[in-house]
């Protein structure tokens, strides 16, 4: 299989500044490749890191240590040490992420959050509309409510929209961050469904899932990044 994503010697530690720079050393020596049709469940003890691990892969964490190396089209690029455009350019094209909160623009709508990431990748309007509005049907969010912003949504349905955000273009790699956690049955099934069916056309998908059952039925295996913890740390 095709590596999406290698990770090398991966270490974190955070500085309080506000506390006279005292260092907070997280994990280090963290190793992890990621392929095309991988699902990876992200586990540990709470506080080992998966959030601070993912953020970093998705570079909205600095990389202490260690190399993040995403396949982008035809070339490698290291997130730990890339320019604010390369990494964007990553982002628009190559990595999703679905995280547990849903950032939006006030009255922008609904429908036109979740078709922007197909338009940024320079989808027709009504294409990216479709598209959109069909992931939104199928995780229950009503018609009626895909022309408002999501700011007046219940926490389930903004999270049911920032999942159909992170699916729309398809990315060759997904992060996803508990995508589970605040859906009821029936839309935790869409959504297994929708990892299964990125998992078919070759995504590359690495995700944090405290529901062992939605674990067992999507991943293909599992990575404990406690086994990386600095002791020191707790």
């Amino acid at each position: 299989m095709t590596v999406m994503l290698e990770a090398q010697n991966v270490g974190k530690t955070f500085t309080l500044h506000v506390q006279d720079g005292t260092a907070i050393p997280v994990f280090k020596g963290v190793g992890l490749t990621l392929s095309a049709g991988d699902c990876v469940a992200l586990t540990g003890n709470s506080g080992a890191g998966k959030s601070s691990f993912m953020r970093m892969l998705y570079a909205n964490y600095v990389c202490s240590e260690g190399s993040i190396r995403v396949r982008h089209g035809g070339d490698w690029v290291d997130m730990a040490t890339a320019t604010p455009r390369r990494i964007l350019e990553v982002r628009r094209r190559t990595m999703g992420y679905v995280s547990q909160f849903l950032r939006v623009i006030p009255r922008v709508s609904t429908l036109d959050i979740v078709a922007e990431p197909l338009r940024m990748l320079g989808a027709d309007a009504d294409a990216a509309r479709d598209r959109a509005g069909a992931l939104l049907a199928r995780l229950n969010i009503p018609e009626k409510l895909r022309s408002l912003s999501p700011l007046t949504f219940s926490g389930g349905e903004q999270q049911r929209v920032n999942i159909a955000r992170g699916f729309v273009a398809g990315h060759p790699i997904l992060l996803l961050d508990e995508p589970t956690a605040s859906l009821d049955a029936g839309n935790r099934t869409t959504v297994l469904e929708l990892i299964e069916e990125a998992k078919a056309d070759g995504s590359a998908i690495l995700g944090i899932f405290h529901d062992g059952a939605v674990r067992d039925a999507v991943c293909t295996r599992e990575f404990d990044i406690t086994d990386y913890r600095v002791a020191a740390y707790g």
